[in-house]
């Protein structure tokens, strides 16, 4: 799951002004900013290994800290903290927190088992990434569907919010289709953080407009 993540973010935001939809989108992809520079500093640990799904190349053998269930709860709770202490508003804490956590959740449908509960074995996952045909409109449709409802409820300027729908699509065919790092460098993780770093600077663009998009229609 890559864009899929951020549906929860949008399907909260149309519902609810606060936590913004910047910070929203930094929720959705928190564990995996997290896993990305814990790979950087060698702390979790991934490999390249063709045929391991036949969506995705990665080997995600090691991220007890972050994509355990536990590890994602301490994410989600540490980050409704953060909200929390920042808006002084329970409820945009506990959504926060809840998009955090939704990201554990989602990666369970595609991932092959490699989630665990608490860093060790057994390891968990539905492993839709073995049929793409089910999982790849899966993915763009829950994408979408938040996004048109997100559009439908706040009215933001129809311009960004097509930027911001052409961005995630492109970087969705592109994790699907672009090519494949023979294996894992530092370089996978500055892609990751400009990846995730445009979007969600993206979707706060598209959603600063959310008042000047109600007034033009």
């Amino acid at each position: 799951m890559f864009i899929g993540h951020w549906a929860p973010a949008l399907a909260v935001a149309a519902r609810r002004k606060r936590p913004g939809l910047g910070a929203l989108f930094i929720a959705a992809q928190l564990v995996d900013w997290a896993f990305f520079l814990f790979v950087l500093l060698g702390v979790e640990h991934m490999r390249m290994t063709p045929g391991i799904s036949a969506v995705s190349p990665l080997d995600l053998y090691s991220m007890p800290y972050t994509h355990s269930l536990l590890g994602a709860l301490a994410w989600s709770a540490g980050f409704a903290i953060v909200v929390w202490l920042v808006l002084r508003d329970g409820t945009s804490g506990v959504l926060a927190g809840a998009v955090v956590l939704s990201h554990w959740l989602l990666d369970l449908l595609v991932h092959v088992p490699d989630l665990t509960i608490a860093g060790g074995p057994p390891k968990f996952g539905l492993a839709l990434w073995n049929y793409p045909a089910i999982e790849m409109p899966l993915e763009l449709a829950i994408t979408f569907g938040a996004l048109w409802l997100y559009v439908r409820a706040r009215q933001p300027l129809l311009g960004r919010a097509l930027v911001l729908g052409v961005l995630m699509l492109g970087l969705q065919l592109f994790n699907w289709f672009g090519p494949v790092a023979p294996e894992v460098t530092h370089g996978t993780t500055y892609l990751a953080f400009v990846a995730y770093g445009l979007v969600t600077l993206t979707a706060w663009w598209m959603g600063k407009s959310v008042a000047q998009g109600s007034r033009t229609h």
